[in-house]
C-alpha cells in the first residue's frame, strides 16, 4: 500500500474535531478535484509502498485510540481490507475517509464521505483528460448507498461558492436515508481568511436547513501544512 505520510494529530474535521488521532495517509487517487489540498497524493503522489505489518507497527507507536485512514483515496488499495481487521483487532477507533466512488469490505466505526460536487472538477485548461476522467467518475451512487447502508457514516461537502448549495439539495434528494444531521457543509479554502469569508454565509445556512457547519479546524490551529 503506497504511503504518503503516517502521524499524529488533532482530527480537525467532522464529527471527531479535536480528538486525538492518528493519520495514515494513502498516496493515490481515482479523481482530481482541482482545490485539493493533498496534491502530493493525487495531482503528483508521492510516498513509499508499505506492508499492511508496517503500517500497524507504526500506527502502534503512537499513543491515540482513533485512527484516520485516509488520502488521497485509501478504498483503492485492497491493502485496506487486512490492515482495518488488524486495527480493529487492537481496538482501533477507524475512521475511513474516502470520495464515495469505490467499495471494499473494511472494518470501520466511521465512513466519513466526502461527495465530489460539480465545482470540484478541473477544468479542461488545467488537464483535459483528468477533466473528463473526473466528472464521468465523480458520482457514483450505488457506492454511496453501499456505504451509508452498511456503516456508521457522515457526509461532507466543499462548499467553493453559493451557487453550491442548490447542488447539495439536488443530491440529497437522491439519498432521503441520509440523515440531515449527518451531513457537513465544509468551505473551501486552505487558508484561514478564506474559510473565514465563506463561513460568513455558510455557517448561518447550515443553521437553517438543519446541517452541520464544518470549520477545517486544523488550517486554524496550524496552517496548511503536512503532518497536521
Amino acid at each position: 500500500m503506497r504511503i504518503a505520510e503516517i502521524f499524529q494529530s488533532l482530527q480537525g474535521e467532522g464529527r471527531h474535531t479535536g480528538v486525538e488521532s492518528v493519520f495514515v495517509r494513502a498516496s493515490g487517487c481515482n479523481l482530481r478535484c482541482w482545490y485539493c489540498d493533498t496534491p502530493y497524493t493525487s495531482w503528483a503522489p508521492e510516498g513509499d509502498d508499505y506492508s499492511v505489518d508496517e503500517i500497524v507497527g507504526q500506527v502502534e507507536r503512537y499513543g491515540a485510540e482513533h485512527v484516520v485512514l485516509t488520502g488521497g483515496e485509501p478504498m483503492l488499495f485492497a491493502e485496506l481490507v487486512p490492515l482495518t481487521e488488524q486495527l480493529r483487532r487492537l481496538g482501533k477507533h477507524i475512521t475511513i475517509e474516502t470520495a464515495g466512488t469505490l467499495y471494499l469490505p473494511v472494518a470501520c466505526d466511521l465512513m466519513s464521505i466526502s461527495p465530489k460536487l460539480a465545482n470540484s472538477t478541473p477544468s479542461a485548461e488545467r488537464d483535459a483528460r483528468w477533466a473528463r476522467r473526473h466528472e464521468r467518475s465523480r458520482h457514483v451512487p450505488e457506492v454511496i448507498r453501499r456505504l451509508t447502508g452498511e456503516f456508521p457514516h457522515q457526509l461532507k461537502f466543499v462548499i467553493d461558492s453559493q451557487d453550491d448549495l442548490a447542488e447539495v439539495e439536488h443530491y440529497l434528494a437522491e439519498f432521503p436515508e441520509v440523515r440531515r444531521r449527518d451531513v457537513w457543509l465544509m468551505p473551501q479554502g486552505v487558508d484561514a481568511y478564506e474559510l473565514a469569508k465563506r463561513a460568513e454565509w455558510l455557517e448561518p445556512h447550515c443553521r437553517e436547513h438543519g446541517y452541520r457547519f464544518c470549520p477545517r479546524r486544523h488550517i486554524e490551529w496550524y496552517g496548511p501544512v503536512r503532518g497536521t
